[in-house]
């Protein structure tokens, strides 16, 4: 019973994908910013109450109204990152690349390959970064590494989709590690998403923006043992329909410290610098403070 209602969903959820691909940009970022606003108002809403209460922890400093005006905000955008997944999954890659308006900072990608030498993409959940994967991998050799959906034949659509123009999709889990270890010998790029709670063996607390969060152990560990330079990279969404503008920046220094707390702490300043240049199309709605140290209260 329990497959085949996951196989109900999974299907469901690939047909709201087609309807969503089969409008302009605009009117599904529209329909989308109207469902996340209308989670504002449901007393029940995870989403929204998941994006007040990280919005709460991780920005102390703002007074309720404009905790609030944050929290709208970033319904808003988490509604348009939904109904953008129709462009990003079913659109043409040229299509949805037509899109990127801009790109600042690729120099630094340029130069390192340039120079033999690997990159680690650290890209956080900001933005599109479907869009973003689309213009890596339709430019350099990339290895994308990701967490495998529960759902089989979403699974199926999301490492089809992504790797359309080339992208190797590494799951999250042993043989994955080997192959981005790979790809950093052949100094190619890779990318990984660092803003999901890994599990207990496989993490440290270390703070973000201010609050202990189980951060990953392995984008350190790859950079101390490979030496690849550490880039950030996001696709910010532009105003009314405009389309996405690329961003790449250094990440901190730090983040091969053999200190592995330190280390895991100099990758969330990095990621924390991204998300605060645009702090309304992060994804708050994620539980990041799940897990906690001892003698730590639950934030949720």
């Amino acid at each position: 019973m329990g497959i085949a209602l996951d196989k109900v969903r999974a299907v469901l959820a690939i047909l709201v994908l087609g309807v969503l691909a089969l409008l302009p940009l605009k009117w599904a970022q529209s329909l989308g910013a109207w469902f996340g606003r209308r989670q504002l108002n449901k007393p029940n809403s995870k989403l929204a109450g998941n994006t007040r209460r990280n919005i709460a922890l991780c920005f102390p400093e703002l007074d309720a109204p404009a905790q609030e005006k944050l929290i709208a905000a970033s319904l808003a955008e988490t509604g348009r990152s939904l109904a953008e997944m129709g462009m990003s999954w079913l659109w043409s890659p040229q299509r949805s690349l037509k899109n990127i308006r801009s790109v600042e900072g690729e120099e630094l990608i340029i130069e390192t390959l340039a120079a033999g030498r690997g990159i680690i993409l650290i890209a956080p959940h900001l933005g599109n970064w479907e869009v973003l994967n689309l213009y890596l991998s339709k430019r350099y050799p990339f290895t994308a590494m990701y967490k495998p959906p529960r759902l089989k034949l979403m699974d199926d659509l999301v490492k089809r989709m992504r790797a359309r123009l080339g992208t190797r999709m590494a799951p999250a889990n042993a043989s994955g590690v080997r192959m981005v270890m790979k790809a950093l010998k052949r100094t190619e790029m890779v990318g990984i998403l660092p803003d999901q709670e890994p599990d207990d063996q496989s993490g440290v607390f270390a703070p973000f923006f201010g609050v202990d969060a189980l951060t990953m152990k392995l984008l350190p560990q790859l950079a101390r043992q490979t030496k690849a330079r550490v880039i950030c990279g996001y696709a910010e969404r532009l105003p009314k329909g405009e389309g996405f503008k690329v961003y790449f920046r250094e990440a901190e220094a730090g983040l091969d410290n053999p200190d592995l707390v330190q280390a895991a702490a100099a990758m969330n300043r990095s990621v924390e610098a991204c998300v605060r240049a645009l702090p309304s199309q992060y994804q708050w709605e994620y539980r990041r403070f799940s897990s906690r140290p001892a003698g730590q209260p639950k934030r949720y």
